[in-house]
């Protein structure tokens, strides 16, 4: 494209004006010609159909109508006049009333002229009416009467300044006609009719003004593509780049791996668990820098996993270090491996910001000169002053809880050579998400439990319900068993008619005096939470009463049953993840998920789902469906998801077949050096002067 063209300032497009402008720069981010041609409409008016007056119901959407107007009529005084009118046609007739602008409608609007009338039917006193319809004269049409209207995200400021999506669109056509000489190819030709894609001059002109829907499909189909197929291109040469320019160092020795699995281990790891370490240790002696993401259901073992990865870097004189997002995790992680440690002779230390000054230097001058060789913590381990001797492998657990900026932080540990870099996460990603998100790193799956686990029974129960559920409780507790009762908030709110924590372990130590209540929750001190903690481990309390601060990491094999209240309150991950805080045993486990009656939709897709299964691969689709990729990662990933026009809940084939095309074209062309390629090196090198979207026009 003619960059120069997409780079002028939005101000000199005719109909904009600076205060337009400046608030397209407030309210969107708009900019530049470039920017505004890529906001895209988000939904079409369907103008392509004209109804007749008999035809006309409450439940249809925006429609058209043709009929002549009659009786009209300005009615009532000062600000509460209106304007009513009477279309009619060879079916019927409908009232058209107006509030807004009433007097110079009455000018305009003549009786006994045929109109064209778009607006919402719907009932009123038992008949049906039309609100502020758009008219126009069928004698001074300026366009065909069947199209698809744009309709484009504003602002409530913007619609007060009265910058709507009308506007938008009047302003949108000017520009679109100005830009079709300077819309240059930016996906070489082979490409081009491989996938059959519409030109980019046509996506561009039919994404805003589509000449019917199938152009509008193709449209969206040739944009997306190319979108995807750019994310992709990128993430893919990163990984090349990286693989071909980044060392690492290589651990061939593996005598206290050896020695630990033969002597040390009490159980057998699944076949899962052994496909993902051959895949680390094939890395980990590749002389190359490791870069990879390991997947894994809650409970699956991915703990044991990195403690026989980080072996793999002891056994040859580096140091090792995970990082958890919590001190509740981090103290977890450094119980169960502390065990393991010491029987090699391992020194393991823990960091985390609870850790007392004197204790920290030590940890400090140790890592400093060697002596201690693994090392759990939180975000302590980021402080400038933690150095260490040789940094070789780092684990990063629930990884997509720290910031980019986060994690390379503690890749500077080793300033002679980029560690080998674990990111772990317990929550499943779905592909699509995956593939983008992760596209630059090595995924390894563990899509298997350990043996003897049995599958966590999951019931629905309505809050009526609830003396039953507390019978239950005291069965399982009777038989030896634990119980978390997990609620959304602390304390309680006017506005929300939710249980709370505070009233939940009111209700709780009442309904069960003869047994011991834990309660932990987000705002109590380390200490404080870490002794409750503490008691439920050791069984010295039957029931935990808490928040989802235990989301994360806790492992108590005793604990078999999960409620949670107010079930409908929380995302399909987080539920999927509460369960996994049971079922950790070999008894059998359950979760009772508590409700009000009134649920939505959404809520009852979720419910539904967490009863059907407990594979954490297909909730993590089904959530991606529901809450959208930006909700599901948070803001930590959201510089990657910045996409345009596609969605990658909906999307999924097409990104499969973006990423294909991709791996196809760097096999043939890994430099981008064929003739036939200029178009995606120009592009690419277009879009590397500006850190914008790998798929956006310059």
């Amino acid at each position: 494209m003619s960059s120069n063209f997409f780079h002028t300032k939005i101000e000199f497009l005719k109909g904009m004006g600076p205060q337009r402008a400046g608030l397209l720069q407030l309210e969107l981010g708009i900019f530049t010609f470039g920017d505004l041609i890529q906001h895209y409409p988000f939904r079409y008016l369907d103008r392509t159909q004209i109804y007749k007056i008999g035809e006309l119901h409450e439940d249809l959407p925006m429609v058209q109508i043709k009929g002549t107007l009659k009786r009209k009529q300005l009615i009532g005084e000062g600000r509460k006049q209106r304007l009513s009118a009477v279309l009619v046609d060879d079916t019927g007739e409908i009232e058209l009333v107006w509030f807004k602008g009433v007097k110079w409608l009455d000018k305009t609007l003549k009786n006994f002229t045929e109109y064209l009338a778009f607006g919402k039917p719907t009932l009123f006193n038992s008949s049906l009416n039309m609100a502020h319809p758009e008219m126009e004269d069928t004698a001074e049409l300026k366009h065909e009467s069947s199209f698809l209207q744009p309709v484009y995200h504003t602002s409530e400021k913007m619609k007060v300044q009265r910058l709507d999506s009308k506007v938008l669109s009047r302003i949108m056509q000017v520009l679109v006609n100005m830009a079709k000489p300077h819309i240059q190819e930016t996906l070489p030709q082979n490409l081009i009719d491989q996938y059959k894609l519409m030109s980019k001059q046509e996506a561009l002109v039919n994404i805003h003004f589509p000449e019917n829907a199938d152009k509008l499909q193709a449209a969206r189909f040739r944009l997306k593509f190319e979108e995807l197929f750019y994310v992709q291109l990128k993430l893919m040469r990163q990984k090349v780049v990286r693989k071909a320019d980044l060392k690492g160092q290589i651990f061939k020795n593996t005598g206290a791996l050896t020695e630990f699995y033969k002597n040390h281990m009490v159980f057998d790891l699944t076949n899962a668990q052994k496909r993902v370490l051959k895949e680390i240790h094939k890395d980990l002696i590749s002389g190359k820098q490791m870069n990879r993401l390991l997947q894994g259901d809650v409970g699956s073992g991915k703990t044991i996993v990195a403690f026989l990865s980080m072996l793999m870097a002891t056994d040859n004189g580096a140091q090792a270090c995970l990082m958890a997002p919590t001190e509740i995790l981090a103290e977890q992680h450094y119980t169960g491996l502390k065990e393991y440690a010491d029987k090699l002779g391992i020194n393991l230390g823990k960091l985390t910001g609870s850790t007392k000054k004197s204790e920290r230097n030590v940890i400090h001058e140790q890592l400093q000169n060697g002596q201690m060789q693994m090392i759990v913590g939180t975000h302590a381990l980021l402080e400038d002053v933690v150095q260490f001797q040789n940094l070789g492998l780092c684990i990063v657990d629930e990884q997509h809880r720290f910031g980019v900026a986060q994690r390379s932080k503690l890749w500077q540990k080793n300033p002679r050579i980029i560690p080998h870099v674990l990111v772990m996460t317990a929550t499943p990603i779905p592909r699509t998400l995956a593939m983008t998100l992760y596209g630059d790193l090595d995924v390894s799956v563990i899509d298997e439990l350990p043996a003897g686990r049995k599958e966590i029974v999951t019931v629905h129960r309505f809050d009526s319900k609830r003396l039953r559920v507390f019978g239950f409780m005291r069965e399982q507790i009777k038989l030896g068993r634990q119980v978390y009762v997990v609620y959304p908030l602390i304390e309680g709110s006017e506005t929300m008619d939710y249980k709370d924590l505070t009233d939940g372990y009111e209700s709780i130590t009442r309904a069960f005096p003869e047994y011991q209540v834990s309660i932990v929750h987000g705002k109590m001190k380390p200490a404080d939470k870490d002794f409750e903690m503490q008691r439920f481990v050791r069984n010295e309390t039957q029931i935990m009463v808490a928040t989802t601060v235990i989301e994360v990491g806790v492992n108590v094999p005793n604990a078999s049953v999960m409620v949670i209240e107010s079930a409908e309150r929380f995302g399909l991950s987080q539920l999927h993840q509460l369960r996994g805080r049971v079922g950790r045993g070999a008894e059998q486990s359950y979760c009772i998920l508590m409700t009000d009656y009134k649920l939505g939709k959404d809520t009852k897709i979720r419910i539904e789902t967490m009863v059907r299964t407990n594979n954490g691969f297909e909730i993590a689709d089904i959530d991606l469906k529901l809450r959208g990729p930006g909700d599901l990662m948070g803001t930590q990933q959201s510089g990657v998801l910045d996409l345009l026009i596609s969605d990658l809940s909906k999307d999924a084939k097409i990104l499969q077949e973006a990423r294909f095309a991709a791996q196809e074209l760097l096999d043939e062309d890994p430099t981008l050096e064929k003739p036939e390629n200029e178009n995606i090196r120009l592009h690419i090198r277009s879009l590397s002067k500006n850190t914008v979207n790998w798929s956006r026009i310059s």
